[in-house]
């Protein structure tokens, strides 16, 4: 799995690197399941999670899912799917300084979309960052490869080679 938000390196990004970061972390905890979120939270904070305000407690909602004709073609509307989405802000004595995390998950799991949201809070601070990034991120990432990798091969496995024999002239 390749965390980098843009596919090709050459191309110019009008983002920072920063926000490039935290869009890519972000979609780590949007994929992640919630058994593996908690457990590598609670594995990387022993001394239990920090205490946080909701800004936007977690609710579920509907979103509209959006395809397009051979993947770059007119753009259609395929379905509608559940969302959960949650935002939260870290206490801190300085309220201009907190730290705000949002996350959006499919499902309708507010747990998971209240540690994604979490996690992501925390990610942004400098004293834990590189911390949260090895003990939960970069596990996720490495689980979630290899699940791919697992589907690639089981996919593998059912293909079919046709080819052509020529009789004759």
């Amino acid at each position: 799995m390749q965390l980098s938000p843009t596919p090709d390196p050459q191309a110019k990004s009008p983002l920072s690197d920063a926000q490039q970061a935290r869009r890519a972390w972000l979609a780590v905890l949007a994929q992640a399941p919630r058994a593996d979120l908690e457990e590598a939270l609670h594995a990387a904070l022993p001394d239990g999670l920090p205490p946080y305000d909701w800004l936007r407690a977690p609710e579920t909602g509907l979103a509209m899912v959006r395809g397009r004709v051979g993947g770059s073609g007119d753009a259609f509307n395929l379905g509608e799917a559940t969302v959960t989405r949650a935002t939260l802000r870290l206490r801190s004595q300085d309220s201009r300084s907190a730290t705000v995390g949002v996350a959006y998950q499919l499902g309708r799991d507010k747990r998971c979309a209240e540690l994604a949201a979490l996690s992501d809070a925390l990610l942004q601070l400098p004293a834990l960052h590189d911390l949260l990034y090895r003990r939960v991120i970069a596990p996720l990432v490495k689980a979630r490869t290899a699940q791919h990798d697992q589907q690639r091969h089981a996919a593998a496995a059912t293909r079919v080679e046709f080819f052509t024999m020529v009789r004759g002239n």
